[in-house]
């Protein structure tokens, strides 16, 4: 990675303004972002990344969709006070889980499938890989394994102690999000409108539920009417899938091509056959993000580059608070055993 003149890399300038941002949420919090870089465990876990890449296969051997599910964790995670494996804790009667949160109740799913990850490296290596660093790993091979792009991963992120439902309500965007506020979000995180398009189209892989978009077919933006930027053919299958007052936990493909990792998301776009409005919105409202969008669809390597760009960017956001390496996903260290009701997720979705 080339050197700007005062000998910093460009991405250890961007994790230096990261920390900035973060600590100024944190008034008193005392700086303990680790030094992440490429083949952290090389010498205490050695086999960390292939145990990931192996059970991440086996998962998607079970149930193809489980792997989107697991990406989407690292967006869902990272975005909420770091990438500190807050998003994976289990609700307890004196802290609301992320879990919970409005944009991840029945939403987030195969929490099931990091805790395996996380129980065949503790095996080999107890205490040592966080389940910060599983998220990112297993979102990187999620996408490798559908054909998409492959990257080397910075590791050695602490867990959080605790999680937050408060701030996961109030940052996570809703299903009817639309560009402006898009690209507010992003740009909270230095994160640039071609990292929003190239993010969001984490949504090559992965399904979604008719609940999050029965008020595109019905009632979009309380007109009564459907939303006028999507097409009649592609509407009137979607009518089918989610009738009125059908089952609204039915899920659809969120590009035509569901299973593969590949740039037909930003195609149906062009199309105006974006399954979510926070999907369509990227090209029908907003003529910075449109014209990447375009781009995207024309360009598979483009959308690639710009994809793996975004990933690293985003996995670089900290949370500056003292953490620790969880030996159980679900609840930080010292805590009661999780009850086995409990360990399995009452969340369905993506």
């Amino acid at each position: 990675m080339a050197l700007r003149r005062d000998g910093v890399t460009p991405l250890a300038a961007f994790a230096a303004a990261l920390l900035v941002a973060f600590l100024s949420r944190f008034p008193g919090a005392e700086a303990a972002v680790r030094e992440l870089r490429v083949g952290y465990y090389a010498e205490t876990c050695p086999e960390a990344e292939a145990v990931v890449r192996d059970t991440i296969a086996l998962a998607r051997a079970r149930e193809a969709r489980s792997v989107a599910s697991v990406m989407r964790l690292q967006f869902h995670d990272c975005f909420v006070n770091g990438c500190d494996g807050s998003v994976l804790m289990d609700a307890t009667p004196t802290m609301p889980g992320e879990k919970e949160a409005l944009s991840n109740i029945n939403s987030l799913r195969s929490f099931e499938v990091v805790d395996e990850v996380k129980q065949a490296l503790e095996e080999r290596c107890p205490g040592v890989v966080s389940c910060a660093d599983i998220i990112v790993m297993a979102a990187r091979d999620a996408v490798a394994l559908t054909g998409g792009p492959y990257w080397d991963v910075r590791l050695g992120r602490d867990d959080s102690r605790t999680a937050s439902q408060e701030d996961s309500d109030g940052i996570m965007p809703s299903p009817r999000a639309n560009a402006s506020a898009l690209i507010r979000l992003f740009a909270g995180y230095n994160l640039s409108v071609t990292d929003l398009v190239a993010l969001s189209g984490s949504h090559s892989i992965g399904e979604a539920r008719c609940f999050s978009i029965v008020f595109r077919l019905y009632n979009q933006s309380g007109s009564g009417r459907p939303d006028p930027n999507m097409d009649p053919a592609y509407r009137g299958a979607l009518d089918a899938l989610c009738p009125r007052g059908g089952d609204e936990n039915v899920t659809g493909g969120m590009d035509a091509t569901p299973l593969v990792f590949d740039n037909q998301y930003f195609k149906d776009l062009v199309r105006l056959r974006g399954f979510l409005n926070s999907d369509q919105t990227l090209f029908s409202d907003n003529a910075g993000t449109r014209r990447v969008v375009r781009q995207f669809s024309e360009d598979q390597d483009a959308f690639f580059r710009a994809f793996v760009e975004g990933m690293v960017k985003m996995g670089e956001l900290q949370n500056p608070r003292k953490g620790e390496i969880r030996r159980n996903c679900r609840v930080a260290n010292g805590s009661p055993p999780v009850e086995a009701e409990v360990a399995v997720s009452k969340v369905v979705e993506l």
